[in-house]
């Protein structure tokens, strides 16, 4: 009889090279947990205000006592406190200095969920995975929660000092050094999770983080040579020039359909579609524009554009406008339903004609919105 047990646990191994490496051993901690406290916790915090919060009060005099500038009254009790009569008086206005009984020493109601919590030992289990709900949710198949990866680059690197994630994935190790100022190198093999970290940065940090892609097509010749290496990287490369999504699922089994891109109009609830098409051949003619005009047709799609290689033939654009137009009633106009993009007008900035307004591409879940403030990321070649 074979006795197999369930695998539901990850271990991390951490190597370091010398004695110099970092170890921050005190910047972790692990929340507390109300319903399931220890013994001497429960202890400190058996208090609980008319919101449920735990709570103890603790001493807010000053242990220097010889400080004139901060010996006042303070709730008929004069003392050498720790902070000044103006703190004091604000701490106490918002309720968190109480005087437990009359002429009673004021004291501090220090919160449980305010406390950093406890060290974290070999075995976490205060992070849940992420659920279909989570608000940092992106689709992405081996997505790892934020908190994670916080935990392990606070741990083991400090402000200014360079994490590296050679399997990037959808960039959750880059985003969170960004948010930690840490500086960052991300690597992935594939240009659907190149655009995926890089529509993450966008939407969380916006113009205020700045980096650099290498090794992405920036020349025509760079796109021919990733056609002629490898087609599907190249089909998701070009589809990520203009914020669409490959379709998922077998390679071949496309239907008509390289990728799509989903907006909205006003109404979040009203998704429509963008039907993408790639070809990365020189050999393009116009049933190439009327079989994506079927395709477009049996997907009730808003918009279906072609992407190619090489300008297109006077009858491909003919048969392009001969489709008509899409009439947007949100934006009173009309958008040409077929349309054909070169890679050349792509990597000069020309995108897809369609109702986008801001936030209106919804091809990608966006990620959360990031306050801190985000800088400028070092050079591979800068000391």
């Amino acid at each position: 009889m074979t006795i197999k047990l369930p695998t539901n646990h990850d271990v991390l191994l951490a190597y370091q090279k010398g004695s110099g490496a970092t170890w921050n051993q005190g910047a972790v901690f692990e929340r507390y947990d109300p319903d399931a406290l220890d013994e001497k916790t429960a202890g400190k915090y058996s208090l609980r205000d008319a919101d449920g919060r735990l709570y103890q009060l603790t001493s807010l005099i000053n242990p220097n006592a010889d400080r004139p500038n901060l010996t006042y009254e303070f709730l008929g009790v004069t003392r050498v406190w720790r902070w000044t009569k103006e703190r004091m008086q604000e701490a106490y206005e918002a309720g968190v200095v109480v005087q437990p009984s009359p002429g009673a020493v004021p004291r501090l109601k220090r919160y449980l969920d305010e406390q950093r919590g406890r060290p974290v030992g070999d075995v976490w289990t205060d992070i849940d995975p992420i659920n279909a709900r989570a608000a940092e949710r992106l689709s992405y198949p081996t997505q790892k929660p934020e908190a994670l990866l916080e935990r392990i680059i606070a741990a083991s690197s400090n402000e200014g000092d360079v994490v590296l994630d050679p399997f990037c994935g959808c960039g959750t190790a880059i985003a969170v050094a960004q948010r930690l100022n840490r500086q960052w190198i991300g690597i992935d093999i594939t240009h659907l999770a190149v655009a995926l970290m890089k529509h993450r940065l966008t939407t969380a940090y916006g113009d205020a983080v700045k980096y650099t892609v290498i090794g992405e097509p920036t020349t025509t010749d760079d796109a021919e040579q990733l056609a002629r290496d490898d087609p599907y990287q190249f089909q998701w490369w070009a589809l990520g020039l203009v914020g669409a999504r490959p379709m998922e699922g077998k390679k071949g089994a496309d239907k008509g359909i390289d990728g799509r891109l989903y907006f909205h109009e006003g109404v979040a609830t009203d998704t429509k579609q963008v039907i993408l098409s790639v070809k990365a051949g020189r050999n393009v003619g116009v049933a190439m524009v009327r079989d994506l005009g079927h395709v477009v047709q049996r997907e009730n799609a808003q918009i279906g554009v072609l992407i190619t290689m090489s300008e297109p033939t006077q009858p491909m654009r003919t048969e392009a406008a001969s489709a008509g137009f899409y009439h947007s009633s949100y934006f009173s106009r009309d958008y040409p339903r077929l349309q054909i993009r070169t890679v050349a007008e792509l990597l000069e900035g020309k995108g897809i004609d369609y109702p986008a307004i801001a936030g209106g591409n919804v091809t990608f879940k966006r990620a959360q919105r990031v306050k801190e403030k985000a800088g400028d990321q070092l050079s591979l070649t800068e000391e």
